[in-house]
């Protein structure tokens, strides 16, 4: 497989580099995140221009109608700089499983306003624990959804049920609805809000019905690997922004009349992260490469698992090195590698730990469904 990016992405890749330095600088992510809302508008907006919002959305629903490659170039750039907007979780999440589930209505519906970014969605857990009953044409939903990202942000929420035979449910429910409770949550991750949602006999008409059965669980699945590899590249991009600050400050750090990036143990520590990052990003644009040409749900599966271990360690043993390479500083607010540790942290728990996808994967090899 040739994982070389085209013209057009190198492209893709420049344009969001030149823009995030700029307007996700540590100093703007650092005020969005001690803002109230906890969100850049002013970014988002310059993203939503730019086509970001619906890069692999279908151009008939306003989007770019690319692929997951972009995609994931996007969240790449996004991961390094952390930037403060509901990307992961409006765009792709939920984005991708309305593009995957929902039906034609609630399709044109939704997806023309999260393509231009006037929308922000954001999509719950399928715990199993809310249900939905019918009651003629409408439909009586109740539940509890207890860490849903970005929901105290979104306009609309996607909020799975189950019905009275355990059939799969999925909801498209305004935040304003009357009967839900959405609570803002504390979190070690201040780059990235999440809220508890509450439906209290929550009464829908028909149309917040956008996808059942069959069909929603297999799209649901699609979605969960697409979102998974989405997320491995923004661990990614973290791994690799803290080998740049790390190596442009051991330039910078002096110790015996020298900068200490010509000490041989510093070279080592920064060639490991080198690997550790080089290593994800194969496994993430593999994973990307492969979402965009197979509908096999089990080589789907088995990819999107390696980009989310490889990234996942990455992530998280390039901020650890980070804060050892910084010395004394590493340790302080002022700097940023305590940023990227957080939200290495809890990434590492979006979409289920590395432990159940490789047990995913486990399950499949052994069953013989990848070869």
């Amino acid at each position: 497989m040739d994982l070389a990016l085209n013209d057009d992405q190198r492209l893709i890749v420049e344009t969001a580099e030149r823009l995030l330095a700029d307007a996700a600088s540590s100093a703007a992510t650092r005020a969005a995140a001690d803002g109230a809302e906890g969100i850049d508008r002013a970014l988002w907006r310059q993203m939503a221009s730019m086509g970001w919002c619906g890069v692999h959305l279908p151009e008939v629903q306003g989007g770019l109608g690319l692929g997951i490659v972009e995609l994931a170039l996007l969240q790449e750039q996004l991961g390094r700089r952390l930037a403060c907007v509901p990307y992961f979780d409006s765009v792709v999440l939920a984005g991708t499983l309305l593009r995957e589930a929902a039906d034609a209505a609630a399709q044109a519906r939704w997806l023309p306003a999260l393509a231009a970014g006037e929308c922000i969605a954001a999509l719950a857990d399928d715990d199993g624990k809310a249900h939905a009953t019918p009651d003629h044409a409408s439909w009586t939903l109740a539940g509890t959804w207890p860490q849903v990202g970005s929901a105290a942000l979104a306009d609309l929420l996607l909020l799975p049920a189950r019905g009275a035979n355990g059939e799969a449910l999925l909801f498209a429910v305004p935040r304003a609805a009357q009967g839900l409770l959405v609570t803002p949550l504390q979190s070690i991750d201040g780059t990235r809000r999440h809220a508890a949602v509450q439906a209290r006999t929550l009464r829908l008409d028909g149309h917040a019905l956008i996808a059942r059965g069959p069909h929603l669980a297999a799209a649901a699945e699609r979605a969960r690997g697409i979102a998974a590899v989405g997320l491995a590249a923004e661990q990614l991009g973290g791994a690799q922004q803290c080998l740049d600050l790390s190596v442009a400050y051991a330039k910078e750090r002096m110790q015996f009349g020298q900068p200490i990036a010509g000490f041989q143990a510093v070279k080592h520590r920064c060639a490991l992260m080198m690997v550790a990052v080089e290593s994800a990003r194969s496994a993430v644009y593999g994973a990307a490469a492969q979402c965009d040409s197979t509908t096999d749900a089990a080589t789907l599966d088995f990819h999107a698992a390696l980009a989310r271990v490889e990234a996942t360690e990455a992530a998280q043993f390039c901020a650890q090195e980070a804060i050892q390479l910084h010395g004394g500083v590493g340790f302080t607010w002022e700097y940023d590698p305590h940023l990227y540790f957080k939200r290495a942290q809890a990434s590492s728990q979006r979409l289920a730990p590395v432990s159940a996808w490789c047990e995913r994967v486990a399950a499949q090899l052994l069953d013989g469904a990848v070869a």
